[in-house]
């Protein structure tokens, strides 16, 4: 079991797509805390950074590091354009995942994980996680395998109940196959599917054990947290404690529904959780949702706690992915405090609560989205009456959707998130209307106060963040 002297007090959050990219978790990490990359979507990311030249050669530097022979020379033969894509050209896309992939989609993934982790890691001798979402399942086995290859120190799981993925850790530390239940709609009483990877598929030939990350999951109630100690199977080191205030993807509320005159769900004491019954597991745990302040880091500290997790602070820092454009424009609106974030119940196809960033805007509005639905991260499998598989998403075309037997009003309001987020760092799809995708900004309710962090900086670093939650 490790000692509390050697976690760090701040995690940095693992947040959206390539917004906690290897850049911030490094620097995070270079200045002693805990730097966590975003597993979320690395496949696209890595041919897309490829299709855009690769300017600063960093990914192929990481990927002639990979220890699967041909993988790198495959993929940049299929996805690196020297010099970057014309204007005018639409980005080349992957296969959507299935519950089986090729291997040499698997193999994608794989090089994803362990380039964004072996470039966080590059130089120094500090810890890095990586952060993935137990409902996003299709993708996760490959991407910790990945991950694990590059020596990931920490592996983060929120969005979901992540019993099963501790064994996996254990089964990939040596290099053994891990299989995990599929989710599956529809399935008859008793009836099960499962997503299985096996290493031995993908030629690694050094059979040297890989060190076993730590895993945190990410919980919102301290039954879960009880639940995931006693009954996961293998062992779990800690926990992160997130509330509703968090951004991103947040829990539902517990009990009836209910909501504000904003269209919000309301969030009440069954919601909160019990620090007391926490304490009595005896593993770490840190605070996370409004915990970006020295006082709210004191507070955790007093209550028990090892430390806090903090992400929106970091996410318009430096380093973090969101494109420059993006960073300017929120930082001048929640300067003039005319920034607010909205939980909206309705927007993510996952079902669960999606905080947007909004302002008031001048000038029309942008058109709605034309739905269309090619990167699939967020689709769920369901058995279709001839008994195979198919996927759906409730924010694709809505046609699409109740052909394959969704019900109308699931789609009501939901935002295609894989594309957006993509746009949010600076890769968006450009469509045959020659209009590109639009990002769709998130971020912990910690945003509409950010101003008495800024101090009236429009720019800052993420060494300044942990330097202020430290009250160094």
């Amino acid at each position: 079991m490790t000692t509390a002297v050697a976690l760090p007090r701040i995690i940095q959050g693992g947040m959206g797509v390539a917004v906690s990219n290897w850049k911030l978790a490094r620097a995070v990490s270079l200045a002693g805390q805990l730097g966590v990359i975003s597993g979320t979507v690395l496949d696209t990311v890595l041919v897309r950074r490829l299709q855009d030249g690769d300017s600063s050669g960093d990914t192929r530097r990481a990927m002639e590091s990979f220890p699967v022979a041909g993988v790198a020379d495959a993929v940049l033969k299929r996805y690196f354009l020297p010099g970057g894509r014309r204007p005018d050209q639409p980005y080349k896309l992957i296969p959507m995942y299935k519950q089986r992939v090729s291997v040499e989609r698997q193999q994608l993934t794989m090089l994803a994980n362990f380039v964004e982790v072996y470039l966080a890691k590059e130089g120094h001798h500090g810890p890095v996680g990586i952060n993935l979402l137990t409902k996003v399942q299709l993708p996760n086995l490959a991407s910790l395998y990945g991950a694990m290859l590059a020596g990931v120190d920490y592996v983060l799981m929120g969005a979901g109940i992540p019993r099963e993925i501790p064994g996996v850790l254990d089964a990939f530390a040596e290099h053994r196959a891990a299989t995990i239940r599929f989710d599956v709609d529809g399935l008859a009483a008793g009836e099960s599917e499962a997503l299985s990877f096996d290493p031995v598929e993908h030629g690694v030939t050094d059979g040297t054990p890989l060190t076993r990350p730590r895993f945190i999951p990410i919980i919102s109630a301290s039954s879960l947290a009880t639940t995931l100690a006693r009954k996961s199977n293998g062992r779990v080191d800690g926990f992160i404690v997130e509330g509703p205030t968090a951004g991103g993807h947040n829990a539902p509320p517990r009990g009836e529904p209910r909501y504000n005159e904003r269209g919000e769900p309301v969030y009440g004491e069954r919601d909160e959780v019990d620090l007391a019954k926490l304490r009595e597991l005896g593993l770490p745990f840190w605070i996370a949702g409004g915990a970006g302040t020295p006082e709210r880091l004191r507070d955790a500290l007093e209550a028990g706690a090892t430390g806090v997790q903090v992400g929106t602070l970091f996410a318009y820092c430096d380093e973090s992915g969101f494109t420059g454009e993006l960073k300017h424009e929120v930082v001048e609106h929640a300067l003039r405090g005319d920034v607010e974030v909205l939980t909206d119940p309705r927007a993510s196809p996952t079902g669960y609560p999606f905080k947007l960033v909004q302002w008031a805007t001048e000038g029309e509005a942008l058109p709605p989205r034309v739905r269309k639905c090619d990167l699939g991260y967020l689709r769920a499998a369901f058995k279709r009456p001839d008994g195979r598989i198919d996927y759906r998403c409730p924010a694709e075309p809505v046609e699409d959707y109740v052909r394959k037997g969704g019900a109308v009003e699931d789609t009501e309001g939901r935002r295609c998130l894989c594309n957006a987020l993509l746009a949010n760092v600076g890769l968006p799809q450009l469509r045959d209307t020659g209009e590109t995708e639009q990002p769709l900004l998130t971020s912990g309710d910690d945003l509409v106060t950010i101003s008495t962090f800024l101090d009236g900086r429009t720019t800052y670093t993420a060494a300044d963040v942990i330097s202020y939650l430290l009250g160094e």
